[in-house]
């Protein structure tokens, strides 16, 4: 088989997650598919009885409709383990040099599908999409990370190095058995910086936001006399990442895609009146003893009114939440939040 570096970022490629029995992964994937039919098949009736009623739907029932699957399937109470974190590798302590060493871990198993016929969310793909950047460009994945942060103005983002003193870093906490909080055992990221081994904050994480939305937007706008300054990657680039591949799906959202590294929901709207998608790329985050999320919802731009508009781009609203607390779901809190701002801009 052949495994492209785009089946890599999509989680396309069969590459395992933590879990190494493929029965199990099957039956939770079977659970989660029939969760979603029964949901669909029950907002099914509701809409059928309602257009019975002639009962139009306010908005605040659409928002609640469209979080109820995603607060029921990553419900959040404490002391309510998270079953994936009871895979043993999210608790290694082995120290690796370098992401190609790191490879050992996963690189004997047997592939779960052929690549590129089904989704299967994998930190390890991209451990192996770390060593193809460090193969290509010559230097240590690590290496080359940080000089990007620094380029980007993120210099509070650095390696989750358990022997560094980084000025700041917040203790991370677990639930026990008993529901009470207790620190987060020790663990060592070497083995997947790529899918989870960088420690930041929000302010950084709203300047990657606004780079990649400025990036989008550029080619949009007005170079008025040289002085709107290129985007950190081209605007197709980004228009590409955050383009839906088939064949994904999103837990966190389930209107969504997965594109490359990013979920993504697309504009939509059937009927007028009705429950409409606005377009939003995000991405959570999960780890032993925190939680986060980064969203971008970018401006409807009216494309006649670009060139005369006194701004620039980024356009849109960014929210980013990092909690020091694991298996907290955030995305539909950071879509509530960049609504709200949303809505108070068009209404001045």
């Amino acid at each position: 088989v052949t495994i492209t570096t785009r089946l890599l970022v999509s989680h396309l490629s069969g590459i395992r997650h933590y879990e190494k029995d493929i029965t199990k992964v099957k039956e939770e994937k079977e659970k989660a598919n029939r969760a979603l039919k029964l949901t669909k098949s029950h907002q099914d009736k509701e809409q059928k009885e309602k257009e019975g009623k002639g009962i139009e739907k306010t908005d605040c029932v659409k928002q609640k409709r469209e979080h109820d699957g995603e607060t029921k399937s990553r419900n959040s109470k404490p002391g309510r383990k998270d079953k994936e974190f009871e895979q043993e590798e999210y608790y290694l302590k082995e120290k690796f040099e370098s992401v190609i060493e790191s490879l050992k871990i996963f690189k004997n198993d047997p592939l779960f599908f052929k690549p590129g016929s089904q989704f299967l969310y994998s930190t390890y793909g991209f451990t192996l999409l770390s060593a193809v950047v460090e193969r290509a460009s010559g230097q240590k994945f690590t290496d080359y990370m940080l000089k990007m942060f620094r380029d980007l103005d993120m210099l509070s983002t650095v390696l989750d190095d358990n022997e560094a003193m980084i000025y700041n870093r917040a203790r991370c906490y677990v639930y026990n058995k008993k529901g009470r909080l207790v620190n987060a055992p020790y663990v060592d990221n070497s083995y997947k910086w790529a899918g989870g081994g960088f420690l930041s904050s929000v302010g950084d994480l709203l300047k990657f936001g606004n780079a990649l939305l400025y990036s989008y937007q550029a080619g949009q706008f007005q170079n008025r006399n040289g002085k709107l300054l290129p985007g950190y990657l081209k605007p197709g680039t980004v228009a590409m990442m955050w383009t839906p591949v088939p064949k994904t799906e999103v837990s966190w959202d389930r209107d969504g895609k997965y594109a490359m590294a990013w979920a993504v929901v697309e504009k939509n709207q059937e009927y007028g009146c009705c429950r409409q998608q606005r377009h939003y790329a995000s991405h959570t985050g999960g780890a032993v003893g925190a939680s986060s999320v980064l969203l971008i919802l970018p401006e409807e731009l009216d494309p006649e009114a670009l060139g005369t508009w006194p701004v620039a781009p980024p356009r849109g609203v960014i929210v980013t939440i990092i909690c020091n607390m694991q298996s907290v779901s955030l995305n539909s809190t950071a879509l509530k939040i960049a609504r709200e701002f949303d809505k108070e801009k068009r209404a001045q």
